[in-house]
């Protein structure tokens, strides 16, 4: 990185409040931790640069966390959800004064594009605005009532405290997705982060806890915890946080809600994606390559709905690889700070590490390299986390094929009917995102009906990739089957509770039961 390029991230990081080395837990107003604890470094992806440190969270701020949220929680909760929601309408006015700044230290912590890192904090921005507008629409039902002078209706009440854990890869949005919507029902949260983005966190609670201040609200409506695993399991088997909402691995997804649900809490998850394009004889092949390639390629592969496969018409198949091998050679990859790149690197070595084993599982299976892969090296790849986006011709009876790789490797596949292709798509454990590149009323009917594509998300002619936070984000299958964002997805931060009122001098019972009494 050139010294007026660090300069610049010198100043991001001041103008978050990151100019110290080291930062502690947070309960919203307050930042305490020891700095002798056990130090998290984060280094940038970029340049393989140290960027700050975070320290640990001990058991005991934990316990003090959880306590400052509980004490909050009473407070909040009795707030009128209009008020709640202008604290979150505040809080978007913030993020938009800013977005450059937060954008520019998502890209350079995480390694997405520029680009990418700013569309990040616009989707914090969008849910905001949408978070606020829901705090007037926690809309519950009347139902009549088979009693005389009776009245029955159904309302809903926040839950408490929500737990998050979020990845790496959306190291903001994801948190907001949950953290406003939560805030704007009543509820307060807790928010473990990735231990590969930590400065990020501590840069959102630094921008919302001024928001808190101004407004002479208490600490602990929103508070950061950092750390490992353990951190996470005092989270999860801790029975005053009634739902955990967790996005990562299916692995870690399985353990989530094993443990919670061992409590008989809720939860929430947002897990793996082995994403499909479904491309027919009749698609719009130029709609088709900029779909295809940004879903693959954006954040270096590392999006839950990156697209993983391509499932192409045996009659246009030729055709496809070469317009896909030809823009793939186009690509440029570089510092994701520069507007000019297209694809930066991955998060860390482990990951590239992930990315050479799946490139050697698909050739001993059979596969053909139709793009090489590889890891760049010399100047400006010193962090030896910069790879070649590639492509492969494979079968769909792959086992590295049905299993995701956070990297970007696309496979390439035929068929012959769309019955065929549809369930090629649906041939893998994950269900999270699709798409089908057709101009046939038909194919793109026969896609979304009950006999089509099993995932959460299914697109006709534009990316897996790319939500917007209007609809309910998540899948099905090995995904979790959680649902996040838009749409009624403010349900699942809530408990229902059914009210019935008697306004008779009778006490009339249900089903005609009678109970007299002398």
């Amino acid at each position: 990185m050139q010294v007026q390029e660090a300069m610049q991230i010198q100043e991001v990081l001041e103008s978050l409040g990151l100019q110290e080395v080291n930062y502690g837990t947070s309960t919203g107003v307050e930042f305490f931790g020891d700095t002798n604890q056990n130090l998290i470094e984060s280094y940038s992806p970029v340049d393989g640069r140290l960027i700050g440190k975070v320290t640990t969270t001990t058991k005991a701020e934990y316990e003090r966390v959880m306590e400052t949220a509980q004490k909050a929680f009473k407070v909040w909760r009795k707030m009128p959800a209009p008020k709640r929601g202008e604290i979150v309408r505040q809080y978007g006015d913030a993020l938009r004064a800013n977005k450059d700044a937060l954008g520019r230290l998502v890209s350079y912590e995480m390694g997405k594009s520029l680009q990418e890192g700013w569309g990040e904090v616009q989707e914090m921005i969008d849910i905001c605005d949408f978070a606020v507008g829901l705090s007037r629409q926690l809309y519950g039902l009347t139902m009549h009532s088979e009693r005389d002078d009776h009245r029955m209706y159904e309302q809903w009440h926040a839950l408490g405290i929500v737990g998050i854990i979020s990845a790496f890869n959306f190291p903001v949005a994801v948190w907001s997705w949950n953290s406003m919507i939560a805030l704007v029902c009543g509820n307060v949260s807790v928010w473990k982060g990735s231990e590969k983005t930590p400065l990020c966190g501590v840069a959102c609670q630094n921008i919302l806890a001024k928001v808190l201040r101004d407004n002479d609200l208490p600490e602990g409506i929103s508070a950061v915890v950092t750390g490992n695993y353990e951190v996470g399991e005092w989270m999860t088997t801790d029975e005053r946080i009634p739902l955990m909402s967790a996005t990562g691995s299916t692995r870690m997804g399985r353990i989530v809600a094993q443990t919670v649900a061992a409590r008989l809490g809720r939860y929430l998850l947002e897990l793996g994606g082995n994403n499909a394009i479904i491309v027919t004889p009749s698609a719009d092949l130029d709609v088709v390559l900029v779909g295809s390639v940004f879903g693959a390629v954006g954040t270096c592969g590392q999006r839950c709905t990156s697209t993983r496969r391509m499932i192409i018409h045996e009659s246009i198949y030729d055709q496809v690889k070469e317009r896909l091998a030809k823009a793939y050679g186009q690509l440029r990859i570089g510092d994701p700070l520069d507007q000019n790149s297209h694809v930066g690197p991955l998060i860390d070595k482990d990951s590239v590490n992930n990315y050479l084993k799946a490139i050697e599982a698909i050739k001993a299976a059979g596969g053909t390299m139709l793009v090489d892969g590889g890891v760049l090296e010399g100047e400006g790849y010193e962090s030896g986390c910069y790879v070649k986006p590639c492509i492969a011709e494979a079968a769909e009876q792959y086992d590295i094929v049905k299993t995701e790789t956070f990297a970007p490797i696309l496979y390439l596949m035929k068929y012959s009917t769309l019955d065929e292709a549809i369930a090629m798509q649906n041939d893998v454990p994950q269900g999270l995102s699709s798409a089908i590149m057709t101009n046939s009323l038909r194919e793109s009917e026969a896609f979304l009906s009950v006999a089509g594509s099993d995932c959460g998300i299914a697109n006709v002619n534009i990316g897996t990739s790319g939500a917007e936070i209007g609809g309910a984000f998540g899948g099905e299958k090995e995904t979790g089957g959680g649902r996040e964002s838009g749409s009624d997805s403010w349900k699942a931060y809530m408990r229902r509770q059914t009210n019935t009122i008697n306004y008779s001098t009778q006490v009339p019972l249900a089903q005609g039961i009678k109970f007299d009494l002398d």
